[in-house]
């Protein structure tokens, strides 16, 4: 999603309000888990749903 909203990790580090290090945790699949209201954050940001964002992988 940030690639197609042509937005950088930094950009929304900054409009999101969580540090770029735990976003790049959450972008390579290596978090155990996400606040909801950081979910929702991203996905205000990145004009999305959860579902666009998330990938389960058995």
């Amino acid at each position: 999603m940030l690639a197609k909203r042509k937005m950088s990790l930094t950009e929304l580090s900054e409009k999101v309000g969580v540090t770029i290090v735990n976003l790049s945790i959450l972008k390579t699949g290596k978090a155990k888990g996400v606040r909801f209201d950081t979910l929702e954050a991203i996905c205000k940001a990145l004009d999305c749903k959860p579902g666009d964002i998330i990938d389960i992988n058995p």
